[in-house]
């Protein structure tokens, strides 16, 4: 049953997730997602077959296993031309945010309904949606090309240091899956996650 579960809201989250990068580069200036038909909430435009489905089946069954593992996922990155923002640097930023701040508004949306109380089965599976929206974010914002942390910190960076850090993209997904292998992203971001949902729930 938790299977199930996890996956009907780790689905939603990471396309929702997805959907707000495009939607703010839309609203500041690129286009490039909307024209590509990715401004839409049908998950069939969205699925990254290795992130949206074999990586979370993967991860699902060593929990299944007994394994202590990261239930994590991400959809087909969706377009985006920085160069057409209005303000590059600074709107580069904001779009990289725009994920994770969606990831966070639905935390927050399912903690208060943690907090109304409805049925302790029901609040089960709101604990369990409060606790995936924010490992998303919170892996999300890790400072290594392509996740959205890259993005915040390449807009702080001076522009030679930023062209440098930027070209780490290439090499980032493996270096997060050795992190996430070598259990060094899990003794940073549990913790973190563990304190918000504390504040957000009231459950230690």
């Amino acid at each position: 049953m938790e299977f199930l579960e996890i996956l009907l809201i780790l689905f939603p989250s990471i396309i929702l997730h997805e959907y707000a990068h495009g939607w703010a580069a839309w609203r500041l200036g690129d286009p490039t997602a909307k024209l590509a038909g990715r401004l839409t909430l049908n998950p069939l435009k969205h699925i990254d077959p290795f992130g949206t489905i074999i990586l979370p089946a993967i991860l699902l069954l060593m929990r299944a296993m007994g394994y202590s593992s990261f239930i994590l996922g991400w959809a087909k990155p969706v377009p985006v031309n920085f160069l057409k923002l209005r303000h590059p640097r600074r709107d580069t930023m904001l779009v990289g945010a725009a994920g994770p701040a969606v990831n966070i508004i639905l935390a927050i949306f399912f903690a208060f309904l943690f907090r109304m109380h409805v049925s302790s089965s029901l609040n089960e599976v709101l604990e369990l949606a409060i606790a995936i929206n924010l490992l998303l974010a919170l892996f999300n914002l890790i400072p290594i090309p392509p996740l959205d942390g890259s993005r915040l910190v390449a807009g702080l960076l001076p522009n030679r240091l930023a062209y440098w850090y930027s070209r780490l993209e290439g090499y980032g997904i493996f270096i997060v899956m050795i992190l996430l292998y070598l259990g060094v992203l899990r003794r940073f971001i549990f913790p973190m996650m563990d304190i918000l949902l504390y504040y957000l729930t009231g459950v230690t």
